[in-house]
């Protein structure tokens, strides 16, 4: 047995190299350039490059040309989207989201970003409200969506690019306007960002609005939004007020119990 403290070498060094990059890329608020990558983890440039190249080709890490920075792929985010279908986020916010949901009366859930859209984990009908489409497993595109445009809000601005490149990026489920852009996306998010809280109205079923608040994991990066959905018709500006307090002490109660600063 080696002793603590000692390194030992790997029997397997490509993967070991190969895990210790996306473990990295992982930790890192923004995409980076493949030679601070090379550095910080003290593997010869060409072996770096071999290895970026890989992982580019399978998914796992996505390459922004003309910056020259590498980031998380899609792939990674699918093995991030299976790690919370099995359930540790989801026993974390589940009681928040029931607590919250028997406060205030109205429907709330938790999702997470996968993709381009977001996917919920959990789902808490309140009493005599109509039925949602943001049921368990269900994916949304996250730009129309309040818990997507809370999380989107917080992505570093390079992630944001790489991921909505086009206007072909954009999509509508109703005939409630949303962004169709990247600058509309980038815009609407600002106001995200100063708010502290995102919204929509009636662009993921007619009728319904919601309003939602990012939660933050330990390294502070955006794992999840807390949201609120209720019948437009039936709610005023006091009622509002009350939801878009009760998303953010639910969204920093989760950002603490995932070991998150809350600000």
């Amino acid at each position: 047995m080696a002793s603590l403290g000692v390194m030992t070498t790997p029997k397997v060094p490509a993967a070991d190299a190969t895990l210790r990059l996306l473990t990295y890329l992982a930790s890192r608020r923004s995409p980076v350039p493949a030679a601070r990558i090379a550095q910080e983890l003290d593997l010869p440039r060409s072996r770096t490059y071999d290895l970026l190249a890989t992982l580019v080709e399978h998914g796992y890490v996505l390459h922004l040309d003309h910056e020259r920075l590498y980031g998380l792929g899609p792939s990674a985010h699918e093995l991030s989207g299976a790690y919370v279908r099995q359930e540790p986020l989801a026993r974390i916010g589940r009681r928040v989201i029931e607590s919250m949901v028997d406060a205030v009366g109205e429907s709330g859930h938790l999702a997470v970003l996968h993709g381009r859209d977001v996917l919920y984990v959990v789902e808490e009908r309140a009493r005599n409200r109509p039925s949602l489409v943001t049921d368990v497993g269900v994916r949304i595109p996250a730009h129309l969506t309040a818990s997507g445009r809370a999380i989107l809000a917080d992505l570093p601005a390079a992630q944001l690019r790489a991921l909505y490149r086009s206007a072909a990026d954009f999509s509508s489920r109703t005939d409630a306007p949303g962004p169709c852009t990247p600058k509309e996306l980038r815009d609407l998010l600002a106001t995200v960002r100063e708010n502290g809280l995102a919204s929509e109205s009636g662009q993921v079923s007619d009728e319904m609005g919601s309003v939602a608040a990012v939660v933050r994991d330990h390294a502070s990066w955006p794992a999840a939004a807390v949201a609120l959905t209720f019948v437009e018709a039936r709610v005023g500006p006091q009622e509002r007020e009350r939801f878009a307090n009760a998303v953010r002490r639910g969204a920093e109660e989760i950002t603490r119990r995932l070991g998150g600063r809350v600000p």
